[in-house]
């Protein structure tokens, strides 16, 4: 079961991250220090014991934690052994890209449609899907209970294309457009500007880089 306390929205970031530096290590490891998953995590030991102890009571000292049961509780806290439901719309270049990313169906995430309106489009088969129109997308949110919603269209389009999957009941947004989108209740909304983040990397280009502060 989830752990009820409410983890900050900072630990809840890296947990990901956890999970991914676990899967990195040899088969055969049965345990792992706090300061093991630090250095291959790149935080500070602390800040591992802090985090995961809101999972319960995992770790022993000097122990450290056994990486199955870790493993487990951070697929179980990440929602990723539920197998959630996702459809992407917008199938342009970086759409296409998305759908044949395998990374989403190994962390639990099917992505189940395509939608795009491009006449062009429409009918394409791209990654084992056959793209459909937008038009179509209530019935396969329906059909396949969808849970996230992945908006990959030019910037212009991507407000309504989030009211219509709001509309499509779908609670969690991943939104690549290049525009801010409304909040909304009960709706998570996670946006990645590739530009903004491009930029960003350029002001550091010429400065020292210095260890972020959550």
């Amino acid at each position: 079961m989830k752990n009820n306390n409410k983890i900050p929205p900072a630990t809840v970031k890296r947990l990901p991250l956890y999970l991914q530096c676990l899967e990195l290590i040899d088969d055969k490891t049965i345990g792992i220090s706090s300061k093991k998953l630090a250095e291959l995590a790149k935080v500070n030991d602390a800040q591992v014991r802090r985090d995961l102890s809101y999972l319960g009571t995992l770790g022993t000292r000097g122990v450290g934690y056994e990486v199955s049961t870790l493993r487990n509780q951070l697929q179980l806290e990440l929602g990723l052994v539920e197998g959630w439901s996702a459809v992407i719309v917008g199938v342009g270049n970086l759409g296409s890209a998305l759908a044949h990313y395998g990374g989403f169906q190994e962390r639990g995430f099917g992505v189940v449609g395509l939608f795009d309106d491009d006449p062009r489009k429409i009918n394409k088969q791209i990654a084992g899907l056959v793209v459909k129109p937008i038009s179509e997308m209530q019935n396969t949110c329906e059909k396949y209970n969808v849970a996230i919603g992945i908006i990959a269209t030019p910037g212009k389009v991507a407000q309504e294309i989030a009211d219509k999957l709001i509309e499509c009941n779908i609670k969690s947004i991943l939104n690549f457009a290049p525009v801010l989108l409304k909040n909304t209740a009960d709706v998570q909304i996670r946006s990645v500007d590739l530009s903004q983040e491009l930029q960003i990397l350029s002001y550091y280009l010429d400065r020292p880089v210095l260890k972020a502060v959550e």
